[in-house]
């Protein structure tokens, strides 16, 4: 299984590039940025350069919160939700992202969202939804112009 063992330089590289040509596709100019979203994000990319692909949704919503909450909203007591719903302002619905973090993070006894055959059954799937996170990131990095 690819998450318990290196995958080969290739795949990591060619994910690595992906991520770059996301970054660069993104920037039109000068941005604010987080500290911590910029912390946060490099291991996002380790994540995602690994395939630890449930890590990597987790991750992206840590990611955009501290983004839009240093950037955008400078306010720490708005929860997560309102504060992704005010001030996230990409093209894919955030609250699905959101939604599926809470899935993972917060155990539902009666409707377990993972079991172990998810990550040998389900790649492809968490693969997609991996990625459509990162995206929604790196839109969050790139969504308003500093100075």
């Amino acid at each position: 299984m690819e998450l318990l063992y290196y995958p080969n330089e290739e795949t990591w590289n060619n994910r690595a590039s992906w991520i770059e040509d996301q970054i660069e596709q993104s920037i039109k100019g000068s941005y604010i940025v987080s500290d911590q979203a910029t912390g946060l994000f490099i291991d996002l990319q380790a994540c995602f350069c690994i395939g630890a692909w449930l890590s990597v949704v987790i991750l992206s919503v840590s990611v955009i919160d501290a983004q839009l909450r240093e950037t955008e909203a400078m306010n720490n007591n708005l929860g997560t939700a309102k504060l992704l719903n005010d001030y996230y302002l990409g093209e894919d619905d955030i609250n699905w992202l959101r939604r599926l973090r809470n899935k993972y993070v917060h155990m539902q006894v009666n409707i377990p969202a993972l079991e172990v055959d998810v990550q040998y059954n389900n790649r492809t799937a968490l693969e997609y939804d991996a990625t459509r996170a990162i995206k929604m990131a790196i839109d969050a990095f790139f969504q308003s112009a500093g100075t």
